[in-house]
């Protein structure tokens, strides 16, 4: 099976696209060394008018919230990156896709107090499917409270999609994976619960939804989507702590995300969330969600761009 390195197609790096074997930078990139470096992950899916990206101008704009909180100059206007994304997508002829920008630092020198740094911008496109799994986006995934927790506000820059942030997720998600779970999810150092590895996190209760408050976690956009759609279904959500304990007595548990789209909990520490599947009012959001971002609804179009040719 062919690597990301050794896909075909183009790449966008700097203002221009590159075959995708030549997108390389050196090892002593600071970035590769440091972590300081923001990014996004963004889907375009299949729709009756072609291939639409969902969300874009919001990603993007989170983008470069995330750069000024690291302190990162991005080179190029928002409009250019988000004519930049419609581009990668036809450039590469997908019907549906995966994107992810990224800016980070160059090779220019090494340190903390490194000096002079370029400011180097990526974006990429692949087909990818349901992050974790058809059937777990079926049927639901097995998550696992991990010994990790989500650092204190003024110890990592939480709002911030950061390269580095994610050490902890990739440590978090490892320690569930060996103990045979799909998932993890971290608490905060208050002992409530935080996120997921790469998600944000629902219950479901007597046909309320409740979710984390924002203060240690990334507010996710699909995290808003789905607030969004409940309140519209006439579903209360409801933004708070929720301890430990009420992840297992919940009705209904699922994830949010980009990557993930809503994926079901179906147990968590091996214990069964609701019926230990899919349940009713997740289902009702899936289906909402998906008709929305494949063009099927009337409403929101807004949230979708379509390609736009420049010439």
């Amino acid at each position: 099976m062919a690597t990301l390195a050794e896909q075909d197609g183009v790449i966008w790096l700097d203002g221009k696209f590159i075959p995708w074997r030549q997108a390389k930078v050196h090892v002593l990139t600071h970035t590769l060394h440091y972590g300081v470096g923001v990014y996004e992950g963004i889907r375009a899916y299949e729709t009756d008018h072609g291939p639409a990206i969902f969300r874009l101008d919001e990603h993007i704009s989170r983008l470069y919230r995330s750069a000024k909180i690291v302190r990162m100059e991005i080179p190029f206007e928002k409009e250019a990156l988000n004519s930049a994304a419609q581009q990668v997508i036809h450039e590469n002829k997908f019907e549906s896709a995966y994107l992810r920008p990224m800016c980070f630092y160059g090779a220019e020198g090494l340190g903390l107090r490194a000096k002079g740094l370029s400011t180097h911008v990526m974006i990429a496109a692949w087909p990818w499917g349901a992050y974790l799994g058809d059937e777990g986006l079926d049927k639901g995934i097995s998550a696992k409270v991990v010994s990790l927790s989500k650092p204190y506000i003024n110890c990592e820059l939480a709002h911030a999609k950061a390269n580095g942030a994610y050490l902890t997720s990739v440590m978090a998600l490892r320690e569930a994976n060996e103990a045979g779970c799909d998932e993890a999810i971290l608490l905060d150092q208050d002992g409530y619960v935080g996120e997921a590895s790469g998600e944000n996190i629902f219950i479901i209760r007597n046909g309320n939804l409740y979710t984390p408050d924002t203060r240690a976690i990334l507010p996710g956009i699909t995290r808003r989507t789905i607030m969004q759609l409940a309140e519209e279904m006439g579903l209360p959500v409801t933004v708070t702590r929720i301890q430990p304990e009420e992840l297992f007595t919940a009705d209904e548990a699922f994830l949010t995300g980009t990557a993930a789209e809503i994926t079901p909990i179906s147990s968590i520490d091996k214990k069964a969330i609701g019926p230990g599947k899919c349940g009713p009012i997740t289902r009702r959001l899936q289906e909402k969600y998906f008709s929305v971002v494949h063009g099927r609804s009337e409403e929101h179009a807004d949230w979708l761009t379509l390609y736009t040719s420049t010439t």
